[in-house]
C-alpha cells in the first residue's frame, strides 16, 4: 500500500480539493474526521459540478429523481456533499489475494486500507501490478523463511524451491502428502508468485486415513 495518503477534511472546499488533485496527479482522496475515514471525493464526484452547471436539483412528490445524488453534487461546495460514502476499504491484514479479487469484483481503481477505524494507506491496481516486479531472490528467500520454516516446520536439507521470472519450482521430499498441498498452496500466495509447479514427494499418506 501507499502510506502517503491524500486527505482532506469534511469540510474542505471543492477547489481546494480539485487543485490536490491535480497537483498530486491523483484521482480521489480520502475524507477524514479526525483519524477516521468517512468517505472518498473522486474526479467523479467533481464532474457534475461542470454537466449540471446552473441547475438546481430537481425534485417530485416521490422524492428526488434519479439524477437527483449527481445534481447535489453538482450544487456541493463542501467534501462532506461530495464524497461517495462509505468509501471502499480493507483491513491492513488482507491478504494481496483478497485485495486483487475485490477490485476486481467492483472495477474500483483503489481501496483504502484501514486499522479498524484509522485510515493508514491505499492500496491502487498499479500496487497490485508491481508486486510482479519483485526480485526471484526475493520471492525465493520468502517462500523457504516462511512457507518451509515458520509454517511448515520442513528440514531445509529435504527440499529445494527455484524461481525464475516468478514462477516457482517445489522439489524434494516432506514428510506427509498433506504438507505438499499446503506447499503449493501457500508459496503461490507468496507476493510476486506468477505460478508453481509443485514436485514434491512426501514420505507417507495422511490423507487417507
Amino acid at each position: 500500500m501507499t502510506k502517503d495518503v491524500a486527505v482532506v477534511s469534511p469540510g474542505t472546499e471543492f477547489k481546494d480539493i480539485a487543485e490536490l488533485l491535480a497537483r498530486r496527479r491523483i484521482s480521489a482522496v480520502a475524507v477524514v474526521d479526525g483519524e477516521t475515514l468517512v468517505g472518498v471525493v473522486s474526479e467523479a464526484d467533481l464532474l457534475p459540478k461542470e454537466q449540471y452547471a446552473g441547475e438546481p436539483a430537481h425534485h417530485s412528490r416521490f422524492g428526488i429523481h434519479r439524477d437527483g445524488r449527481q445534481r447535489r453534487k453538482a450544487a456541493a461546495v463542501l467534501a462532506r456533499d461530495l464524497m461517495t460514502a462509505p468509501a471502499r476499504t480493507v483491513g491492513v491484514a488482507e491478504s494481496l489475494s483478497a485485495v486483487a479479487r475485490q477490485l476486481t469484483g467492483t472495477g474500483l481503481r483503489r481501496l483504502f486500507v484501514v486499522d479498524g477505524d484509522k485510515l493508514v494507506g491505499v492500496i491502487a491496481r498499479r500496487d497490485l501490478v508491481g508486486v510482479f516486479l519483485r526480485a526471484d531472490a526475493e520471492i525465493k528467500s520468502e517462500i523457504e523463511r516462511d512457507v518451509f520454516g515458520k509454517a511448515l516446520l520442513a528440514d531445509p536439507a529435504c527440499y529445494s524451491v527455484t524461481v525464475r521470472n516468478g514462477e516457482v519450482m517445489l522439489l524434494g521430499r516432506v514428510e506427509r502428502r498433506s504438507l505438499v498441498t499446503a506447499a503449493g498452496e501457500l508459496a503461490a500466495l507468496v507476493p510476486g508468485v506468477v505460478g508453481v509447479c509443485n514436485r514434491l514427494g512426501y514420505v507417507w499418506d495422511d490423507k487417507r486415513e
